[in-house]
């Protein structure tokens, strides 16, 4: 609920996925990451931040591959917001999102996820 430093979802490694079902379906256009800005970071980097990550479309949460909806990189020298657009176009409207985390900036030992957020128009 807030951005403080150390309130993140925190996973092991450099990889991981998070499930999300929205409110209702929707035709996706765009997401956001936010991450603590590297000011506000008491190590003063954000090497545990989402680096490499994609964005997919489920049927339900038991699909294991959805529909690719883009694959983007968080730039931990730009904004703590950061939205990216869908890449791969689809007619198809989801209730169900996933998160794939690919890599982060170099944190050995976990990677943290502050807020992730769906964005589209209602199906």
């Amino acid at each position: 609920p807030d951005m403080y430093p150390g309130n993140c979802w925190a996973f092991k490694g450099s990889q991981g996925y998070l499930v999300i079902r929205l409110s209702m379906k929707i035709y996706p256009t765009a997401f956001t990451v936010e991450h603590v800005p590297k000011a506000l970071s008491p190590a003063g980097n954000i090497t545990s931040a989402p680096r490499d990550f994609a964005v997919y479309g489920l049927d339900d949460e038991y699909q294991e591959e959805g529909k690719l909806l883009g694959q983007y990189v968080y730039d931990q020298d730009g904004e703590p917001l950061q939205m990216f657009p869908v890449m791969e176009k689809s007619e198809m409207a989801f209730q169900i999102v996933e998160l794939r985390i690919l890599s982060n900036w170099g944190h050995a030992v976990y990677t943290c996820l502050y807020r992730f957020r769906a964005h589209g128009e209602p199906a």
